[in-house]
């Protein structure tokens, strides 16, 4: 089978990777949307309906936030094939991505703590914006509630890094802009979930088998972005010369 140059990561993959992920941060992503429910009025606060626009308008623009990072990531895929071959600038953000995914899944599964630390590069930067989300409490319509979302969207995270490495070799900046709202949409029903659920949410993530299945599944997809030519999701061509 001759290697496509674009392989272009499943969009279902980097969906399944924000689904399992978003459970692992349950703990930092919850008490983010604690802050904003207790910013709000009392009586939207008794009310879960009236919480849910709230909620929901966060998650959204934390999503558009992941959105803009992945178009960020396409620019990196663009740099890589300007210095390299175009199969070769592939395949190098291919193995690199595999390698972050495969960390990532090592550390949801406890069995490798130090990946925290690549959360260290996107600290400067959020050390300048994080001050505009805290202007933005006590949130008081579902406008502020999206800008505060957009905000913390680029809040540091290892997991995030790791759908931005996948990202990265998906084809060009449409694709990895796309592949980064697969992600965001997929931590979407575990996060809105956080304001109904916690106490359910929670007490899964904290569970050691739950969470090293979630991090041999990271594994499983890591593999799948290091040979693409077993995922089932990825495409091929091949091309028939005729005379």
């Amino acid at each position: 089978m001759p290697f496509d140059p674009a392989f272009s990561t499943s969009y279902f993959v980097a969906f399944l990777m924000g689904l399992v992920s978003s459970l692992h941060c349950i703990g930092m992503c919850g008490s983010i949307i604690g802050t904003l429910t207790l910013s709000l009025s009392p009586e939207i606060r008794k009310n879960k309906l009236a919480m849910i626009p709230f909620v929901l308008n966060y998650n959204l623009g934390r999503i558009i936030s992941y959105t803009l990072a992945g178009v960020l990531a396409g620019l990196v895929q663009a740099l890589a094939i300007a210095h390299l071959s175009e199969v070769h600038g592939h395949r190098v953000l291919q193995i690199l991505s595999a390698l972050v995914m495969s960390s990532a899944g090592l550390y949801i599964a406890g069995w490798f703590p130090r990946f925290a630390y690549i959360e260290k590069i996107g600290l400067h930067f959020w050390r300048k914006i994080e001050p505009f989300g805290r202007r933005l409490i006590p949130v008081k319509n579902r406008s502020q509630a999206l800008l505060f979302g957009m905000v913390w969207g680029w809040l540091p995270c290892g997991l995030v890094y790791a759908a931005l490495a996948l990202a990265a070799t998906a084809g060009d900046v449409t694709k990895s802009a796309l592949t980064m709202l697969a992600f965001g949409l997929g931590t979407l029903p575990a996060v809105m979930g956080v304001g109904i659920m916690t106490g359910l949410l929670a007490r899964l993530s904290r569970m050691h088998g739950f969470r090293k299945a979630i991090g041999l599944f990271m594994i499983a997809l890591a593999l799948l972005a290091a040979l693409p030519w077993l995922n089932p999701m990825a495409f091929t061509s091949i091309h028939i010369t005729t005379h």
